[in-house]
């Protein structure tokens, strides 16, 4: 019987490639397929709340590590796996079996902000490396595929398939006082959830906040040490530690989601904000206008043009089209996979 194996390291992560792998993986195994699951620890939370055939591999090697290149491979060749799915593209340079990578961003090459010139070379050349020796190459949107493409040619079009993001159908319109009274928060605020990285411009967002003139706050919700270079002031609040069980509440009493992030391979907390009612501003560049919805108010990148957008906000929004579903993604990397086993 052929196998093929996951790499879940990242599934113990509560957000970004965490949430995707965790969601995908329970996908796959609800086809009835067994797989092997290569994680950290075999103890993690999210392996509790799984069913379907699978075996469980520890596998404590670091992300962009010396062992994840030395020991992994190994790992992999006694597992008995027939392919490796990495839902990263940092896959071993020598992978002893043939592999599908997901591929979400290419953000280091656009925006490396602190990270050392060693790393940045690592990381393309692993990148390089995935591209041109995977079996198929999986993108989280059209955007994502045209920066794949543009950096690494035109050749691997036909091996690269867009297979968006789903979102957790928990996100729903959810009034919840107790978890305002909480946060100590009073409906009609703004608000932006996600990280602080150079490229979300988040610095951006709050001085055009403060400059707008508006009264209603802007709620910040981040973690990440970049947050310790934030300057804020009495109209804006940075909310830390915020459970994923706490969010839809958050979004269903803001009166806007707003990001003035200038990259995103995908975007996922627009469409969290739109499952919950919430109006979407964003800026109309990357994959943002691909999961934006109809509704959203997209803004180019001028500081006057959020400045505007905090003054006169959209008011409507529309919920995810049906497509954004975790487990119509994980039919179609499943049948993708399927291809790559005996193609």
């Amino acid at each position: 019987m052929t196998r093929i194996g996951i790499d879940c390291r990242f599934a113990s992560e509560s957000i970004g490639l965490g949430t995707y792998t965790r969601n995908i993986v329970k996908g796959l195994l609800s086809s009835g397929s067994p797989y092997v699951l290569f994680v950290r620890s075999t103890s993690e939370d999210w392996i509790k709340e799984l069913s379907g055939q699978f075996e469980l591999v520890e596998t404590a090697y670091p992300h962009y590590s010396v062992a994840e290149q030395v020991q992994f491979p190994a790992t992999i060749k006694r597992s008995g796996i027939d392919l490796l799915y990495s839902p990263h593209f940092n896959v071993p340079y020598v992978c002893p079996v043939p592999y599908v990578v997901t591929i979400h961003d290419l953000i280091l090459h656009r925006f490396p902000n602190n990270t050392s010139k060693l790393k940045q070379v690592a990381y393309r050349s692993l990148m390089r490396r995935a591209v041109a020796k995977s079996s198929h190459i999986i993108c989280v949107s059209e955007f994502t595929k045209s920066e794949v493409l543009s950096e690494y040619g035109n050749s691997h079009s036909s091996k690269a398939t867009v297979v968006t993001e789903g979102f957790d159908k928990a996100f729903r319109k959810t009034e919840d006082k107790d978890i305002l009274d909480f946060y100590d928060l009073t409906p009609g605020y703004f608000l932006y959830v996600g990280a602080a990285k150079q490229h979300k411009n988040v610095q951006k967002l709050i001085d055009a906040h403060i400059m707008s003139g508006v009264t209603s706050p802007l709620i910040i919700v981040t973690n990440g040490k970049e947050v310790d270079r934030l300057q804020i002031c009495d109209t804006t609040r940075i909310l830390l530690g915020v459970e994923h069980e706490e969010l839809s509440a958050l979004y269903t009493s803001a009166a806007c989601f707003v990001t003035a992030s200038e990259y995103e391979g995908f975007c996922l907390p627009i469409l969290e904000a739109r499952a919950c009612g919430c109006p979407v501003i964003a800026r109309n560049a990357s994959a943002i206008p691909e999961v934006a919805g109809d509704h959203a108010l997209l803004i180019d990148e001028s500081h006057e043009s959020l400045i505007m957008a905090f003054r006169n906000p959209p008011k409507q929004s529309d919920i995810p089209e049906q497509k954004y579903d975790w487990e119509k993604s994980a039919d179609q990397i499943s049948a993708i996979l399927q291809s790559a086993l005996h193609g």
